[in-house]
């Protein structure tokens, strides 16, 4: 796995701010059942202020650099946060019941989340047109100022003919869960037409069948998009002993100014984290002291929204991060967990700017990618969907991150002569052995160890037995078929 840090330095002033408790949200994969439930990492997880520094752009990392703390800023100036204040909920509950009811998938609750919260900043709710067109063909947004904000993904809503014929000429619709209850209010409404082939085709490079996003979301959706301005009726919770954990931009901020730290780097991963891993985050903060940091904090991010069906769930890959915690693998004075709480699209280089951009509204300044970020295999054809080196180079050149800066890391595999995870030395290549996440959740799967220094004993056998419950829970359902 190649890994590149994203680095963005600023200028002066560190805040201080209050403490907030840690989050880590943990999401269980729709597709999978299980009886896991992750433990807290942290009763508060405390992290600090990014850094800026002077610079006209990374000339070494040899030459030491001044440093002075200070947060980034979110795009567009100020962070969005849509959430209706307490004081106001009543009132607009009852404005919410009179309106035309647009019904919510769970994974448009999950988008919801990521804009209540201020992780799309600027943006104000699901897009109408314009949003949407510039998001599509540009991955970027212009703001009146003309300067652009990364926005790489469509975020959209939905809705069939039937509701469309509903609304009518309604200018508001209330937002409803599956169930029912109210979420949301989405005002100064515009119903405009779904081209979800179009739609497909530019955000994947692709439309071959077996996309699981689009399989999932896009295929069963509606021919029309419905976007305006959001008001979230109340925080976003899913009630499942995580959201605690579940930090927003906002909380992270103020963690960061507890913190007091100099630098901070973001590590968005969805698979359990392994020494190698590990090896590069560690590696990171060591690169970052030489610069002349003194308090780089890791914010290691991991996806908590719809991944695909083989993806290892989320509430199993928070309590195997929590072994890795307890075991040092990772320092918990250096590092905080918190759950990104997006859905996966899983269309590489698109989607690696939408993961790096969001991190910049909640203060990271140094985003690590790595080998074909968001990517996966091609749904029909055997190879990667992706040029597994495409995600940082495109990163590196995206339109709206120029405050970020690609920083190269090597290949970490592992070392069969020093039995552990290392940097890949082609001078002794035959020494190396790469063992990617497919064969990592086969060696669980089958019950068969990785080798010595792979992973974290305690963290490994969080894995083994989520497979053996599975396999268990597999062969009740078989029997009860067939009985």
């Amino acid at each position: 796995m190649s890994l590149t840090i994203k680095l963005h330095h600023v200028n002066n002033a560190t805040a201080a701010s209050t403490h907030v408790h840690a989050a880590t949200t943990i999401k269980k994969s729709h597709f999978t059942t299980n009886k896991f439930r992750s433990k807290p990492i942290y009763h508060s997880n405390p992290l600090s202020s990014p850094l800026v520094i002077s610079h006209k752009k990374m000339q070494s990392l040899k030459n030491p650099l001044t440093v002075k703390s200070s947060l980034i800023e979110p795009d567009g100036g100020s962070l969005i946060d849509l959430v209706v204040p307490e004081n106001q909920r009543a009132v607009k509950i009852s404005e919410a019941e009179g309106m035309p009811k647009v019904q919510l998938t769970k994974i448009d609750v999950e988008w919801v989340h990521v804009i209540s919260e201020g992780w799309a900043s600027p943006l104000k709710g699901f897009m109408r047109e314009d949003e949407y067109l510039q998001s599509l063909h540009f991955n970027c947004l212009r703001m009146k100022d003309g300067s652009l904000v990364n926005m790489s993904l469509p975020i959209v809503l939905a809705i069939d003919d039937e509701v469309k014929e509903e609304i009518g000429c309604s200018g508001s619709v209330a937002l409803v869960r599956p169930d029912g209850d109210l979420v949301a209010i989405l005002s100064s409404i515009e119903i405009y037409k779904h081209n979800k082939e179009e739609r497909i085709a530019r955000t994947w490079g692709t439309t071959a069948p077996g996309l699981p996003y689009v399989e999932e979301v896009i295929t069963p959706a509606g021919n029309w998009l419905i976007g305006g301005d959001l008001e979230v009726l109340k925080p976003i919770k899913y009630n499942d002993g995580l959201d605690h954990y579940r930090l927003s931009p906002q909380q992270l901020r103020k963690e960061f100014d507890k913190r007091e730290a100099d630098a901070v780097f973001a590590f968005q991963l969805r698979n359990p984290v392994h020494n190698g891993h590990a090896l590069l985050m560690n590696d990171t903060r060591r690169r970052l002291l030489d610069m002349g940091y003194k308090n780089p904090i890791l914010l290691l991010h991991p996806l908590g929204g719809f991944t695909k069906v083989d993806d290892v769930p989320l509430d199993v890959r928070m309590e195997q991060h929590s072994k890795v915690l307890e075991d040092g693998v990772l320092d918990p004075e250096t590092t905080i967990v918190s759950i990104f709480p997006s859905p996966m699209h899983y269309a590489g280089p698109t989607e690696v700017q939408w993961h790096a951009k969001a991190r910049v509204n909640a203060g990271a300044n140094f985003y690590i990618v790595g080998r074909d970020p968001a990517g996966m295999g091609h749904p029909i054809e055997k190879r990667d969907l992706y040029d597994p080196d495409h995600g940082k180079k495109v990163l590196s050149m995206a339109p709206g991150l120029e405050k970020l800066n690609i920083l190269p890391f090597r290949v970490a595999a592992y070392d069969t002569v020093a039995k552990k995870m290392a940097f890949f030395d082609p001078s002794r290549a035959k020494d190396f052995l790469f063992i990617s996440g497919t064969k990592m959740r086969t060696y669980a799967r089958t019950g068969e160890n990785p080798p010595d220094g792979f992973m974290c004993p305690s963290g490994w056998e969080v894995l083994v037995k989520y497979y053996e419950s599975l396999q268990a829970e597999e062969s009740t359902q078989k029997q009860t078929v067939n009985a």
